[in-house]
């Protein structure tokens, strides 16, 4: 595929988007892009699952030319099941960095989120954090809120813990939160904040989007963030990405529109409207996401959250974390 600028837009008038992403997180960005190139952007919003499962029915005769969604966990097993088309772009290689971006050219990533440590304000020194691993210190039993290890977010942390710690040390550290719970694991990740903030418990960890959405509705809600890890790995993120399919009717089209939105304009407005950080090291973050302050970073390819879901699924389930 070779994007070539105004030429392209005129012969393919169109895009077909499957997306996991929310209509109001993509609708704007879309209607920008149209704005802008006069392609038209068409689009499906379902969840990551449904959305590869109807991909992979569809086969060939697929209307979809780009699929949209969140996790590496899950932009890599659509690559791995053969949906995603490969493609050599210099833009998106120059806008987003290799370890947010499939090393085959399968899927790249376009927002940022970092899956971090909340805590209470009112019950919690920050002295008496570090790392995620320290959660499982039997200082915090009753005191630690966790996400169902269902959700693709918990696995993604605990399958790039896997790479960093080794499935041994990993399977400690899982089985110390389950100790350290103070209730059930919770369906989401706002659930658990609101459980801190009620004094259910004192510490959790989530998305740093979910505090975002949640600091916007109560600005004086008396939780923080905390960035664990800042003295050896960093802390995990992950991404919100896109690849385009296999069997694209509009190839060339889809690939104008994933690099239109690797670029500092439309990063701007894709990081903002969740309040993510952009991929593109190049723009800032929204001031609201600025304020958490800065932070290190895990860099290993985001691509190992995919490659080791499985394991740490099994991991969670040895480690009694339902």
């Amino acid at each position: 595929m070779a994007p070539s600028g105004g030429a392209m837009a005129a012969a393919a008038e169109e895009v077909v988007v499957y997306s996991a992403r929310k209509e109001h997180l993509i609708k704007p960005l879309f209607d920008a892009f149209t704005a802008e190139t006069g392609i038209n952007v068409r689009y499906v919003t379902d969840k990551a699952g449904p959305l590869l499962a109807r991909l992979q029915a569809e086969g060939a005769n697929t209307p979809a030319d780009m699929l949209m969604t969140v996790d590496a966990g899950n932009l890599w097993q659509a690559a791995e099941q053969g949906v995603l088309a490969a493609v050599e772009s210099e833009t998106l290689k120059a806008n987003v960095p290799a370890h947010l971006r499939d090393p085959e050219g399968r899927w790249f990533g376009l927002s940022v989120r970092a899956r971090t440590i909340v805590y209470s304000t009112e019950r919690v020194d920050t002295e008496e954090l570090s790392t995620y691993e320290g959660l499982a210190d039997p200082k915090w039993q009753g005191r630690l809120c966790l996400r169902t290890s269902k959700k693709v977010y918990n696995q993604s942390l605990v399958a790039m813990m896997m790479e960093r710690l080794g499935a041994e040390r990993t399977q400690e550290v899982v089985e110390g939160w389950v100790a350290n719970l103070a209730t059930q694991p919770f369906s989401n990740d706002t659930k658990t904040m609101e459980a801190v903030a009620a004094g259910q418990c004192d510490v959790a960890i989530v998305n740093t989007y979910y505090f975002g959405r949640l600091q916007k509705k109560d600005p004086d809600i008396e939780l923080a963030l905390f960035w664990p890890n800042q003295d050896d790995s960093g802390v995990h993120v992950n991404v919100s990405g896109a690849g385009i399919t296999r069997h694209a009717p509009h190839p060339e089209a889809a690939l104008r529109l994933l690099e239109w939105l690797s670029t500092p304009a439309a990063q701007d407005r894709f990081a903002g409207l969740n309040m993510e950080y952009p991929v593109n090291p190049a723009v800032e973050p929204d001031p609201l996401v600025a304020a958490w302050g800065d932070f290190k970073a895990d860099n290993i390819n985001v691509s190992k959250a995919g490659e080791l879901q499985a394991e740490a699924v099994m991991l969670m389930d040895r480690a009694g974390y339902r």
